[in-house]
């Protein structure tokens, strides 16, 4: 009883500390509006450093490193398990290279947050567009990864439980072969600590083990899928053996 106070207490207080930081964080990056792209990105980045610090101090949610070393310096496609809001917050603050989100351009809207979001170079899409929507991630995509940074994409494009396995889809492999960019894919156990539509935040590390870089050439979506797919799978039972224990 008295534990699951503290972490109710420890929960509470981190996101209190969030909801008052936030908005003073978004006026910030509106400032930080003319500077160029990188050093706004770095001033924007900081709620992030900000956040996932927050998060170990108040909540006791540490993370490690697993395969650093298999990060290329080259255009890339990060193809990340998804399990929490946690690794949404923690790549983007994290990896070499500016990322560039691939969501639903609804995001833009919510108050402050979405705001200081829509001043980075990230790919907002209409998911009623279909097609059309898949033609300005490669447009854009091609863009961004010229410039420099890197693109991010779920395969499994939601929040999946964990122990479990969601739906991989072919968007991210798609654009790896269009724009011949590497795919990386990542796998994380962050739903351990910070388990998705859940309140309390758990204490604990979380291993962030980053893959082999695989090249598109070659390959069809959906053989290029099917390799981040087994990669990221495997891992988990590596990474993650309690949650994968019965099956």
């Amino acid at each position: 009883m008295l534990r699951s106070t503290t972490l109710f207490l420890r929960s509470l207080f981190f996101i209190i500390v969030i909801l008052l930081v936030t908005p003073v964080w978004a006026c910030i990056c509106l400032l930080a509006a003319p500077l160029p792209y990188n050093r706004r990105y770095y001033v924007t980045s900081r709620w992030n450093v900000f956040a996932i610090w927050l998060a170990k101090v108040v909540c006791g949610i540490h993370y490690r490193f697993k395969g650093w070393e298999n990060l290329p310096d080259a255009p890339v496609i990060l193809m990340p398990k998804h399990q929490s809001a946690w690794e949404t917050i923690f790549l983007l603050c994290m990896m070499p290279r500016p990322l560039v989100f691939v969501f639903k351009k609804e995001l833009l809207y919510v108050p402050f947050f979405g705001w200081a979001l829509g001043l980075l170079r990230m790919i907002p899409i209409d998911r009623s567009s279909g097609k059309n929507a898949f033609r300005q991630v490669v447009t854009q995509g091609k863009k961004r990864l010229a410039d420099g940074q890197w693109i991010i994409m779920f395969p499994e494009g939601t929040r999946i439980a964990v122990g479990s396995k969601g739906q991989y889809k072919s968007g991210g492999s798609r654009l790896a072969i269009q724009t011949k960019a590497l795919v990386v894919p990542i796998a994380l156990n962050s739903g351990e600590c910070w388990p998705k539509n859940t309140f309390i935040k758990q204490p604990g590390t979380i291993t962030v083990s980053i893959g082999p870089s695989i090249s598109p050439e070659g390959h069809t979506p959906d053989s290029l899928l099917q390799l981040v797919e087994n990669w990221i799978e495997s891992e988990m039972r590596v990474i993650s053996p309690a949650a994968y224990a019965a099956k």
